[in-house]
This record gives C-alpha cells, structure tokens and sequence, in this order.
C-alpha cells in the first residue's frame, strides 16, 4: 500500500512540475520582453545611483583650472606725447582646489538615508510591475485553454445537432417524429452553430491577447493540464499576516512615509550651521620681457548659517510636515485597502475551490443524464425532442462551466499570492 502511495505522489508532483515549468516558460517570455517591467528595471537601476550621489556629498571634491593670457599692446602715448614701444605681455595661470563638507546639520546623512528608502521604494514597485506580469501572464494562458475548450464543445455540440438532424429527417419520414419536433432540432443547430462562431472568435481574441502579454508566438499544442500547485496560506489569518508583511503596495506606503520624515529632517537641516574647508594652490607665470613667476596656496574654512530668508525655509518645514501628515493618512488607508483586498482574495480562492467540484458534479451528472435520454430517444421511447435538446444544453453549460471553474481556480491562486507578496519565479519552482 505504501509502494502505490509513493508512486501516486511521485506522478504528481512530476505531472505539478512538468505543468510548472511549461506555464514558466511562457512566464519568463513576459518578464523578459514586456516593455513595462524593462521600463521599471532601468528606473531601479537610475534610482540606485541615487545612493552614490549621495555619499559623494561626505568625500571632497577636487577642481583643476587653467587659463592662459596673452595681451598686446600698440600705440602707446604718454600724457606728454610720447609714444612707448609695443609690449606683448603672455600670462599663464594653474589652480587646484579641493573642497570638504564638514557639516550640513545632518543634510547630507538624511540625503543618503533618504536615497536608500527611495531605492527600496523601487525595488517594491519593480517587485509590484513583476507580480502583475507575472498574472497576467498566466491568466492569459489558461484563458486561452479555456477558449480552446470552449470552441471544440461548442464545435463538438455542433457536430451532435447536425446528426440528429439527419436522424430527425429520416424519422419524420417514418412518421416516428413530428414536422414541430424537426424544427425544435434544426433550430437548435442553428443555435449551436451561432454559439460555435462566438467561441471562435473568442478563441482567435485569447490568441492575440497571450502573445501581446508573453511576447512570444503561441505554440502550436497546448498543454491543458490544471495540476499546478503553489505554496499558499493556510488560512485568512496566515494571508493577512503575509500580506501585512510583504505586500508590496503597502510596503510602498511606508517607505513614502519615512521618506517624507527624511525629507523634513533635510529642511530642518537648512537653518543649522553649516561648515566648509578649502585648500587651493595657484601657480601664476607672467612669460614678458623678465619672466616672473609666483606660487600661492590657500587654506579656508568658511561657516554659514542662515538667519532669515524671508520666511522661505520656515514654510518649508510647514510644506514638508504636511506632507509627512499626508503620507501617515495614505498608510492608513492603504492597510485597510490591503486588508480589505486580501480577505477578499482569500474568499474568492475559497469560493473558486468550491465553484470547482460543483461544476465536476454538475459535469459528471449531465453526462450521465445525456448519455441515458439520448439512448432512450434513439430507441424510440418516450423522450421527446425537446428533452434530447435541453439535455445536450444542459451538458455544454457543464463542460464549459466546469472548464472555466478550472480556470478561476488557478487565478484566484494567483491573485491571492499576489496580495501576500509571493507570486514570483519561485513560486514556479517550487514543487
């Protein structure tokens, strides 16, 4: 007994990963090519230099100049009327300065802190643009399965209707039938044929809108297997907690809050003294008649502090303390939002689990009933037409609405790892 339980697992955790992996590939297409999450990781990767422009306020900066003269000069006359000999004078000058902040009151510190919350703050946006790739990737994938099943129904409900046309003629020849009950059945297969040409059309829409998302040509067979598995949240307790933890938008929400707290820490720092030292060396050569030639170095410190800037850096502080009071309300509503879109994804992972075994119920009860009326029909028993009819109905509504049960089911897995954070590559490979 334990051999076949181990061989059950093994088959489908392989029938899991062989799903997984043929879902990642289409998945790893999208992430690769979609212009929107290319668009984020070149803004990740400008926001990080954010943080070296920062620290390069606490290292010195070095400054090199020259500038060379040259001035001549004609017709010279003294206030007596005598006229001088031209002159030609060439002046050569070389300066190095280098420059180092003492102190800003802080500015700098909080411009780096500043700089790293605003690179985490992308790397949440960039991790928000993935987790939406990423779902709209596979949603795109398993609705086009679902068009695919929903068109070879209706095509197969068509090929039924068509048959029992031709059987509803040559019965009506043999008086078994009705000219009324013919015209049930003909209308029906103008019916299914009018669904068929929808499905199809839908089927041709789910094409294009896959290969827009994945970025990739839709292959030629498609791999309708459902066994996909994730790791998720055992309960709406577990779900609140890790979206609490790791949702990104709410994550967002509170780095914008710390940032607005830098940023008034920057301003408050604008009326603190501030501390400057500077050291330059200046070669100057003036290339005349006698070469003359002279060296300078330098060295200066230099405090400021600000008093009064009419009233511009006061209302500064007020500006940014506003804003720091904006961004404490935005975090409120966003947990309540966050909260309120997790329960809600967790509800409709749970109602999906359910919607999906009633429609395998309702599938494996309409075709029971399909196959046992159409035998009775066939047989000339007391089924009607119209039974055969509403029984052939009755079972395509059960294959597409168990179809797309199977579907809903996979999103609201995803949709619900989404809202705690851990839709990712390695989500996928994971068995």
């Amino acid at each position: 007994m334990i051999k076949y339980i181990i061989i059950f697992l093994t088959i489908f955790q392989f029938n899991n990963l062989f799903a997984k992996n043929n879902v990642l590939l289409f998945v790893e297409s999208a992430l690769k090519n979609n212009p929107k999450i290319n668009a984020e990781r070149e803004n990740l990767k400008a926001v990080k230099e954010n943080q070296n422009i920062s620290r390069s306020e606490f290292l010195p900066s070095l400054t090199i100049s020259g500038s060379q003269t040259s001035t001549e000069s004609t017709e010279i006359i003294d206030q007596s009327g005598t006229r001088s000999e031209d002159t030609k004078r060439n002046t050569e000058t070389k300066k190095i300065s280098v420059d180092q902040k003492l102190f800003q009151g802080f500015q700098g510190y909080n411009n780096l802190k500043k700089s790293i919350l605003e690179f985490e703050k992308a790397k949440n946006e960039y991790k928000q643009v993935e987790q939406d790739t990423i779902l709209k990737s596979v949603s795109s994938y398993y609705d086009w399965i679902f068009k695919d099943k929903s068109k070879n129904f209706n095509l197969a409900n068509v090929d039924l209707f068509e048959r029992q046309v031709e059987s509803d003629r040559s019965r009506l020849q043999k008086g078994e039938i009705s000219l009324t009950d013919l015209a049930q059945s003909e209308s029906s297969l103008a019916g299914a044929q009018a669904a068929f040409i929808k499905a199809d059309s839908e089927y041709v829409s789910a094409i294009a809108e896959f290969e827009r998302i994945n970025r990739t040509s839709a292959p030629e067979d498609l791999n309708d297997n459902y066994d996909v598995s994730f790791l998720m949240p055992q309960s709406l307790k577990d779900s609140l907690e890790l979206s609490n933890i790791n949702n990104p938008s709410l994550a967002i929400a509170r780095i914008n809050l710390a940032i607005s707290e830098k940023e008034l820490n920057i301003e408050k720092a604008r009326l603190s003294p501030s501390a400057t030292l500077n050291y330059s060396k200046t070669e100057n050569k003036d290339l005349s008649a006698t070469v003359d030639e002279d060296e300078q170095e330098t060295v200066k410190a230099t405090v400021t502090w600000p008093i009064i800037q009419g009233g511009k850096n006061f209302s500064s502080i007020k500006k940014f303390k506003h804003k720091k009071e904006k961004n404490i309300l935005l975090l409120e509503d966003k947990e309540n939002e966050v909260k309120t879109q997790t329960a809600t994804s967790w509800s409709f992972f749970q109602s999906a689990a359910g919607v999906l075994a009633s429609t395998a119920a309702q599938l494996k009860a309409a075709e029971i009933a399909n196959e046992g009326i159409t035998l009775e029909y066939d047989s000339g028993n007391t089924r009607t037409t119209l039974e055969v009819i509403q029984s052939r109905s009755l079972l395509l509504e059960a294959r597409i609405s168990n179809a797309e049960a199977k579907k809903d089911f996979i999103v609201s897995k995803l949709r619900l790892l989404s809202q705690v954070g851990g839709l990712d590559l390695q989500a996928f490979k994971t068995p």
